[in-house]
Formats: structure tokens, sequence, C-alpha cells
């Protein structure tokens, strides 16, 4: 059939069995981390850390300050070479550290203290959970389900977790910098799946990203995208409860 033709790059490949059998229902949840469990703080709030850090809070007291700063942010993000820094930066630390440096140096409030922003950055109270994070991590392990994470992220997000006294809700944590791999590479799907002993097939994928997120369909996982949009309360993850039902 043509359909055939044109199959799906995988690495998974179901056995003939498999296809024809009923979908199984699902037995493991893996969540994106960054804007679908957990987000960062706040521009404002992260600035306002910055300045207490190295002795420049006092700039963000003028009128229009952090209005202009975050105006410089967006206009140096679109600079061709900090664009190009930006390209496989969650593969290792290094290569955040050096994007995020090429970055800020192009902002007058950061310019010089680009590591003590960094550190603000990932500080372990500097990425939080949405408020309906914790009830539906709890409401999938009641269930009996197992849980995971799939990240793009340049280091140990764990630190989040416990800060956030959610590690013991997390059974593993496939992270780009520690497999040298980025979504939308199927490995770490497959990874994350098989160290939690689940079925690909068995396995629903959470996130943000139709791309990268929605990547996990070509490893035979279920995928459920939730709108790329910047909440402030509830992330909708109550959903994922009703889809696991």
């Amino acid at each position: 059939m043509i359909h055939a033709l044109f199959e799906t790059p995988s690495a998974y490949r179901p056995t003939a069995a498999q296809m024809a059998a009923p979908v199984p229902p699902v037995e493991a949840v893996l969540f994106d981390f960054s804007n679908t469990i957990f987000q960062m703080i706040d521009l404002e709030t992260w600035l306002h850390r910055v300045g207490a850090a190295c002795g420049r809070a006092a700039a963000l007291d003028e009128e229009g300050a952090v209005p202009e700063i975050a105006r410089q942010l967006r206009d140096a993000f679109r600079l061709p070479a900090v664009a190009a820094l930006q390209e496989g930066r969650d593969l290792s630390s290094h290569q955040h550290r050096r994007a995020m440096r090429g970055w800020w140096e192009h902002v007058d409030f950061l310019r010089g203290v680009e590591e003590t922003a960094y550190g603000e950055l990932t500080a372990p109270d500097a990425w939080l959970p949405y408020s309906d994070t914790q009830p539906t991590l709890r409401a999938l392990r009641a269930r009996g389900l197992r849980i995971g994470i799939v990240s793009d992220f340049a280091w140990d997000l764990r630190v989040h977790l416990a800060h956030a006294g959610l590690e013991d809700l997390i059974d593993v944590c496939v992270i780009s910098c520690e497999v040298g791999r980025e979504k939308p590479d199927p490995q770490l799907f497959l990874k994350a799946c098989a160290d939690l002993g689940a079925d690909p097939r068995a396995t629903l994928m959470v996130g943000d990203n139709p791309v990268r997120d929605g990547a996990a369909t070509a490893c035979g996982l279920r995928a459920y995208i939730l709108p790329a949009e910047q909440r402030t309360g509830d992330r909708g993850l109550a959903e994922v409860l009703r889809l696991v039902a």
C-alpha cells in the first residue's frame, strides 16, 4: 500500500501481533519539564535577584528599567550570532552557559555579571511547579502509573524537583545534557520507557511543543500537547488524568 512506502522514521518496531492487538491502556506517563510541569520565575523577579547578588539592584528602581531590559533581551536574541549559539545549547552545561553569556553580554544590565545571572537562573528555587503539577503527579501515582521526565535541559533538573518536594513522585529523568541528545531524537523517549520498564505503546508523553514532544508518536507513544502559553495559573494538567482513566 502507498502509506507503507513512507514509514515514519523510528527506532521502535512493534511486532505484527502488537499491531493487530487492541491499543494497550496507558501504564506510564512522561512529562516535559520546562513550561509543562515547571516554569522559571518571572523576569522581574529574576532580575531583582541578579541585581541584589551583584550590587545593581538600584538600577532596577529607575522608571521603565525592567521593560527596557526585556526589550534588549528580545532584540539581542534575534541577532544572528546569538541565535546561532542557541543551537544545541541543551546538549551540555558548557554549551548552555556559553549560549547564555553570548546573549546576555548584549544587555546593559547583565553585561559583566553573566556568571551571577547564570547562578540565579539555575538556583534550586528559580524554577517552580505549576499549581496543578503536584496534584496531578500524586493522582497518577495513586493510580499506580509510572512517571518520568524527558527534557531538553542543560543541568540536573532534579535540584528543582527536590526543592519543590516532588522528587519522590518521579521515577526516571532523561535529560538532554546527560545523554547528549535532544528531542525530537526518538532515543530519549525510548530510553525513558526502557528505564521505566514500560511498553512505548502504553506510554503517554505530555509536553508543550508539537515538534519536539510530539515526536514521541514516532516511537509508538501517545502524545498530549498543551498550549504553548506562559501560564500563571493551572497548566491544565488535570486533563492528563482523563486520558489515562
